[in-house]
């Protein structure tokens, strides 16, 4: 699989970098079969970086809200763990928020559905689980797709949460 994802991201070449997370880089990946994906790469490894990215994916599969980013797989045999996530392809609320060369003008109609979904995402954490799931809540985390739903990423931080929380 290592290889795989090394072939679909040209090497995690700095030309496929779709951005840079707390943990790690996203990379865009293209399959044979065409599919594009997203592939998180942890920044240096560390134990408790695998033990994050595990937590991550268990943290994605107990819940199904169509506005989180779906995680596809993960692996581990490699020097640093990579997650391989659905591809969302119109960016960031902050991009388009902030940077003036975006190509999409986000009305208030679409900023109040962002919202909504986003809220949607935050309720069903709450409540979907039998331990609440917190994770770092902010434009640059809120992914937009082909329709400009809102699709919630980035559940590094809810192990660090969880862990805070037991103690």
């Amino acid at each position: 699989m290592l290889e795989e994802l090394k072939e679909t991201s040209k090497n995690f070449d700095e030309g496929m970098v779709l951005g840079q997370g707390g943990q790690g880089t996203i990379y865009k990946g293209i399959l044979p079969n065409d599919r594009v994906v997203a592939i998180k790469r942890s920044r240096i490894f560390n134990p408790n970086q695998i033990e994050n990215f595990i937590n991550e994916v268990m943290m994605l599969s107990q819940i199904n809200p169509r506005n989180v980013v779906k995680p596809l797989g993960c692996c581990l045999e490699s020097e640093v763990p990579l997650l391989v996530y659905e591809f969302i392809p119109n960016g960031t609320v902050y991009e388009h928020l902030h940077d003036h060369g975006q190509f999409l003008r986000l009305t208030w109609k679409i900023r109040l559905q962002i919202a909504t979904e986003t809220g949607g995402v935050l309720a069903c954490l709450d409540s979907a689980t039998s331990t609440p799931i917190y994770i770092d809540v902010k434009t640059e985390n809120i992914l937009l797709d082909y329709n400009l739903t809102a699709k919630v990423s980035d559940f590094g931080v809810s192990r660090l949460f969880l862990l805070i929380k037991l103690n």
